[in-house]
């Protein structure tokens, strides 16, 4: 009989922990799946791990993974899938804004052969314009890098084990689990889904977060944005020559260019490209420090499996 993993990130989810384990248990008893719940603490500071170590203690199809210190959600994703044993394995959110039913549906898509199956958002729930806009800006950015349409995409997703092992195979430092997922190919298919609402806790993502988590997955992905410094420089050439031969045809009409506004513009705009050019250069740079260092992606401090700790 086939096995379904669900892989559960949790970062100060004490609140809906046992709910969320409760709730997928009546679910797939219900249909008669079998299934095995991967729950991974990523160093919460709150109650997390005590709860996960009740419910691991009493359910012997829960695994529970302890982090050593917070890692972030795609740490706990890859972690969640190295421990995961099912034959195929779904990665959804800890606090039930995944709908726990769509997990039905994409288990029967896999059984009858797709490789993938995507959740795919049909909206985006409670959030601000400015937050909408700069979402779509940056799936605009990743859909162009991975030739995926990534507009709605989210971590809701079910693999089967060999699509896991290629996500696993990957050696780098810094994944984009919901680029990667889309870029390894196989037979895909996907669901659509509302967010639900939150029932208790908080979001972890304040807007500084969300910008610095787009910022370093696309970085991570993608060079586009080498390619934007490239961009600029050629715009700053074609200006260079506009602004040249505007000055020469001023000069033989006798009539010269006034010196010190236009000679401080144009080293405004130089001096502002060239170190926003750099500090994307930077960033790149230091992406690169981080993947040669090849520290480990997390640590692990505890594991539970089958009540029993390693």
């Amino acid at each position: 009989m086939s096995r379904l993993s669900v892989v559960l990130p949790a970062y100060n989810e004490e609140l809906m922990t046992a709910k969320v384990c409760r709730t997928l248990k009546e679910i797939l008893d219900h249909e008669g799946i079998s299934y095995e719940l991967v729950l991974v603490d990523d160093g919460s500071s709150d109650g997390t791990w005590n709860q996960i170590e009740q419910i691991s203690e009493q359910d012997p199809n829960v695994t529970a993974v302890h982090f050593s210190r917070n890692f972030g959600k795609e740490a706990a994703i890859v972690a969640g899938l190295a421990q995961a044993s099912g034959d195929a394995v779904a990665v959804m959110d800890c606090d039930l804004q995944h709908p726990p039913e769509t997990l039905v549906k994409m288990f029967r898509l896999w059984e009858q052969g797709y490789e993938i199956v995507e959740g795919i958002k049909t909206n985006r729930g409670k959030e601000s314009l400015l937050h909408r806009k700069s979402a779509g800006f940056f799936y605009g950015i990743m859909s162009r890098a991975t030739g995926f349409d990534m507009q709605n995409a989210s971590d809701f997703k079910l693999l089967d084990r060999k699509a896991v092992e290629s996500v696993l195979s990957m050696p780098e430092r810094s994944m984009f689990f919901r680029a990667a997922s889309s870029w390894i190919g196989y037979r895909s298919t996907s669901v659509l889904f509302e967010v639900q609402e939150r029932e208790a806790g908080e979001s972890k993502w304040s807007a500084r977060s969300l910008i610095s988590y787009a910022f370093r997955n696309i970085v991570a992905f993608t060079t586009l944005p080498l390619q934007f410094v490239t961009a600029g420089a050629v715009g700053c050439f074609i200006c260079s020559l506009i602004l040249l031969v505007y000055s020469l045809v001023r000069y033989f009409t006798g009539h010269a260019v006034e010196g010190y506004t236009t000679l401080l513009i144009v080293l405004l705009f130089i001096g502002s490209a060239v170190m926003m050019s750099l500090g994307i250069i930077g960033y790149y740079i230091a992406r690169i420090y981080e993947e040669v260092k090849k520290r480990p992606r997390y640590i692990v401090s505890k594991i539970i499996h089958g009540g029993k700790k390693k």
